[in-house]
């Protein structure tokens, strides 16, 4: 069984499933979360306003969310194709599927158990790190 899934749910924006799933083999070691499932699940911004107004509050979209899982699956990890696809047209340096490299590496922290509005930037030190490393 693969230790991660990657699904695509929208078609508003083409993903290149195997080119994420290069991008995944690659930093799922360094981050040493090898052998633990994840999913990685590509959504429309208006299943991502659902998903976000029902489990935070929040009626509106975002760019990525994080489900921990239990035991020795790590969770889920929900992108919003079209928001990334927005947030890369207004950048001057980042591509989509850069971003959605990014939104993927900000995600699986999330579900290691980090948190950017809790943690006095620690998870924000590892990401840009890790986005250095991975050029993302």
């Amino acid at each position: 069984m693969p230790e991660f899934l990657v699904l695509n749910k929208q078609r508003k924006h083409p993903i290149d499933r195997k080119e994420v799933g290069v991008f995944l083999r690659s930093i799922v070691p360094a981050m040493g979360i090898a052998g633990r499932e994840f999913a990685v699940v590509f959504i429309t911004d208006a299943a991502m306003q659902a998903y976000n107004r029902d489990f935070r509050g929040y009626d509106k979209p975002t760019d990525v969310l994080s489900f921990r899982g239990e035991g020795g699956v790590l969770g889920d990890i929900l992108i919003s194709t079209e928001t990334a696809y927005n947030q890369a047209r207004r950048s001057r340096t980042l591509s989509f599927e850069k971003n959605l490299h990014r939104l993927t590496l900000h995600g699986l922290l999330h579900l290691m158990g980090y948190d950017h509005e809790t943690d006095d930037g620690e998870m924000r030190s590892i990401e840009r790190r890790f986005r250095r490393r991975f050029q993302c």
